[in-house]
């Protein structure tokens, strides 16, 4: 197995995390706090690492986290939520399957990375699959749920990108602190003032909390990172349509829903646009212009 494809593994393990997240959000958390959510996810995991990791962001580097924090975690969590919130069952994971095509298309500006025909084909059936797979015909379309729902797409994608143009030379966990701290801090003044006071929260709430802050986000958020570095920008997006998969499967396994002929189609196709923009991107490990793999300025870093 080469290196590459261990690293496309590693980095599937991210989206299969987040595929959880719609169940947590429906079972264990309280009603109509997304923004809430988004900050009680981001903030303790990014505290928890950098407690570890003990590194601070220095010169360019603060405003580039609060760019990144902003597009990966804050603008996206507060924008998942919000569509998680407002649309019925996968709707909102049907709206999100569009970014691999966003980023995609970003990374050829940005990062000069080739659109190739293979990843516009693998991007089309990821959203054809993932509407199978999710889609119910009586399901509702609210306006507010759907806007989210395509901007969270699209932060998420320049997220990746932005991600892939600047890496700085520290520990990946330090480099994913920063960004969940930015973004948590981002989301918190926000909540408070939208949704008010946090409501007193129960134990299922606090375990909902806390799978989403530890595996769901600390654990997930540096696998997908580490996937960013290492493979072409097309090869780590289109892994993000595992999530829905493995949402449906848990909604199927915990909650008992039904798994019908369209929805295993709907799997099927998913899995080989998965595939195949895996091959698409096989010989583009390095599309990038050089500038965009040089040092960054401004990398001088400072220990807390």
């Amino acid at each position: 197995m080469s290196t590459t494809t261990r690293s496309a593994l590693t980095t599937a393990a991210a989206p299969m995390l987040w595929g959880s997240t719609y169940l947590v959000t429906t079972e264990l958390l309280p009603a109509d706090r997304p923004l809430l959510t988004g900050a009680l996810r981001a903030l303790p995991a990014g505290i928890a690492l950098a407690l570890v990791t003990r590194r601070r962001p220095a010169g360019v580097w603060w405003g580039r986290s609060l760019v990144l924090g902003t597009f990966n975690i804050g603008g996206f969590f507060a924008l998942l939520f919000v569509a998680a919130y407002r649309l019925p069952g996968g709707v909102a994971a049907t709206l999100g399957a569009i970014q691999p095509l966003i980023a995609a298309g970003l990374a050829v500006v940005v990062l000069g990375q080739p659109m190739r025909v293979r990843t516009s084909i693998a991007g089309a059936l990821g959203v054809v699959g993932v509407s199978l797979l999710v889609l119910r015909g009586d399901a509702g379309l609210d306006p507010v749920g759907i806007v989210a729902g395509f901007a969270g797409a699209t932060s998420m994608a320049a997220g990746v990108v932005l991600t892939k143009r600047w890496q700085p030379p520290v520990p990946l966990l330090a480099f994913t602190s920063w960004q969940l701290i930015a973004g948590g801090l981002v989301l918190a003044p926000i909540a408070l003032v939208v949704e008010g006071p946090p409501p007193h929260l129960t134990t299922s709430n606090l375990l909902g909390y806390a799978w989403l802050a530890s595996a769901g986000t600390a654990l997930a958020y540096s696998l997908w990172f580490r996937g960013i570095a290492r493979l072409p920008v097309a090869r780590v997006s289109i892994l993000g349509l595992l999530s829905p998969v493995v949402a449906t499967l848990l909604g199927w396994v915990a909650l008992d829903q039904a798994l019908t002929a369209w929805q295993l189609l709907g799997a099927s196709v998913v899995l080989f646009a998965v595939v195949l923009g895996q091959r698409s991107a096989a010989g583009a490990q390095v599309a990038a212009p050089r500038r965009a793999l040089a040092p960054p300025e401004g990398a001088l870093v400072v220990r807390l």
